[in-house]
């Protein structure tokens, strides 16, 4: 099981981070919502959970609660510039369809 990072999106979350002045990571987590069943979540990690599996990307470290890592395995995060919008990408070989707005997917 595992979780990856583009050198990009290591970039932008490193310098979110020091920014911040404070956390260890962020965390990666899915959530049920939208018209497809379940959306992404990234937020600050200041404290770990036990049971939370740790990715590492340089010094970049992704949180990962076990009953999300099912939904996300093999998943890679990407943040990325087109024009005037910019944003993470999330690259996930387990999403069965998504729907029209993009917000929300099925595995």
């Amino acid at each position: 099981m595992a979780i990856t990072m583009t050198e990009s999106a290591q970039l932008h979350l490193e310098r979110s981070i020091l920014a911040r002045e404070k956390g260890l990571g962020v965390r990666l987590a899915v959530k049920t919502t939208g018209c497809s069943g379940l959306s992404y979540l990234l937020e600050f990690v200041d404290d770990a959970l036990e049971e939370d599996r740790v990715f590492e990307t340089g010094s970049v470290k992704i949180f990962v609660d076990p009953k999300s890592l099912v939904f996300l395995d093999g998943t890679e995060l990407d943040y990325v510039k087109e024009g005037l919008n910019e944003g993470f990408e999330f690259k996930n070989p387990n999403v069965k369809n998504e729907c029209g707005c993009g917000e929300s997917f099925h595995v």
